[in-house]
């Protein structure tokens, strides 16, 4: 990371979007129902569901690794979803400025990820 503290600062960036997103969706998920036991399972589920998918196609360690129209497909409907669950809660500004954020940190990321190194 020495050296570059541009690609360092948007990887943070990057990691606490994810968590933001997750909790907007467990959020989200929580807002659906009425009894408390209802809405934690909801949340629960719908956090669970984001997170295996995560993990299995978009994470750096992914079980699968699909092209890049895939982990960027994965980030959409994860991240995005994020986005649209906070403004389902009622918070549309908050999901646009989310939304905005998740679209430049996932550009620059796989800009900073897929850079071609210098001929040596």
């Amino acid at each position: 990371m020495a050296g570059r503290p541009w690609w360092a600062a948007n990887e943070l960036l990057a990691f606490l979007v994810e968590l933001a997103a997750l909790a907007c969706l467990f959020w989200w998920g929580f807002a659906l129902a009425d009894n408390l036991a209802v809405q934690l399972l909801t949340g629960t589920a719908v956090l669970a569901a984001a997170v295996v998918l995560w993990g299995l196609f978009a994470a750096p360690r992914a079980r699968f690794r699909p092209p890049l129209a895939g982990v960027l497909a994965v980030k959409a409907l994860v991240l995005g979803g994020g986005a649209l669950a906070l403004y389902g809660v009622g918070h549309p500004v908050a999901a646009a400025v989310l939304g905005a954020v998740v679209v430049v940190n996932t550009a620059l990321a796989e800009t900073f990820r897929r850079r071609i190194a210098p001929a040596a």
